[in-house]
């Protein structure tokens, strides 16, 4: 429970990096920068939750999560193609010893 339940820390948070976004010298950077920070929405009721002195800790874990299931989620992508492959490279093997 937030110590400030009608406050939107999240929101609040994410409107204080607002300069930062708007000086990236790219605008390929803006918008990755702009996703990053609307999927820590995923995240709003336990940032909001913890609310506190500090908001920008929960931010930067929310990010860090969604970096971290990105990097899961490609991970396990790459696995099974290299499965893929070498159950083909295995296949082969076979048909030509036949």
């Amino acid at each position: 429970m937030s110590l400030f339940p009608n406050e939107d820390v999240l929101t609040k948070e994410i409107e204080s990096w607002r300069t930062f976004t708007n000086n990236l010298n790219s605008e390929e950077y803006k918008e990755i920068f702009d996703k990053m920070l609307s999927d820590c929405y995923r995240y709003a009721d336990a940032i909001n939750a913890k609310g506190g002195p500090f908001p920008t800790d929960s931010l930067l874990i929310s990010l860090l999560l969604s970096q971290q299931k990105m990097i899961d989620w490609l991970s396990s992508q790459v696995y099974n193609k290299q499965q893929e492959l070498l159950d083909h490279e295995y296949a082969n093997c076979k048909c030509i010893k036949h």
